[in-house]
């Protein structure tokens, strides 16, 4: 059986969704956050040097990192489920997103989330000068990367339901970490497009049963 190192949280719910829309078995194991720190705990060290989730197990093959996983679970199980025929315009766009999710998507969010923490980290007599520089980069270096990001996947799914085309695929699982996290730290508001594609992935029977699985997700 699947075995799934899960950070309460993080990216690896994705891990779980995908498992739950593959109809695959798996086992959970559940790590928390230190409540102060909100870094992994230390017992992931000895499943990964990085010590970070997700990291799964299948039958004496350990696999880390969530696009290494999403790879590994299509190609091993997928029987050509949740991605397009290859050598399509829709295969193209897929290879794409599943990439983007990881790399051009993430950083930003997680410079708004690193500079957020920035003023309650410092001591308490620095805190103006910190909570100054917080602002000052959100406001002139990193919202505006967010508000072009966020443009862009409006423009994307105006073009159609999915990331990848008119089907739904592992690229919108893959997506679907940023675009929460944004809509819900980092001003998604008045877009249609991107409010109308959260709305379909929480109504699926399958994402629901992630969250069953793997207890409460704040988009961390």
């Amino acid at each position: 059986m699947i075995i799934v190192h899960h950070l309460n949280d993080s990216r690896s719910q994705r891990v779980l969704w995908l498992l739950e829309e593959l109809g695959l078995e798996y086992e959970v194991r559940r790590y928390q956050r230190d409540p102060e720190t909100m870094l992994a705990p230390p017992e992931l060290k000895a499943i990964h040097p990085l010590g970070k989730s997700p990291v799964i197990e299948d039958q004496g093959i350990k696999v880390a990192e969530t696009g290494a996983i999403f790879d590994y679970l299509l190609n091993t199980d997928g029987q050509g489920r949740l991605r397009p025929p290859a050598d399509t315009e829709e295969a193209r766009r897929f290879t794409y997103w599943m990439y983007y999710a990881e790399g051009s998507a993430m950083t930003p969010l997680l410079l708004r989330l690193i500079f957020a923490q920035i003023p309650a980290r410092v001591p308490f007599i620095a805190r103006p000068i910190a909570n100054g520089i917080s602002r000052g980069m959100n406001a002139r270096l990193i919202q505006p990367q967010l508000d072009n990001h966020l443009g862009y996947w409006e423009s994307e799914l105006a073009r159609s339901e999915w990331f990848a085309g008119d089907q739904f695929t592992a690229a919108d699982i893959m997506m679907s970490f940023p675009l929460e996290a944004a809509a819900a730290r980092a001003g998604a508001g008045g877009k249609p497009h991107i409010a109308a594609f959260l709305q379909r992935i929480h109504a699926r029977p399958a994402y629901q049963r992630a969250i069953d699985r793997g207890g409460p997700y704040s988009y961390a």
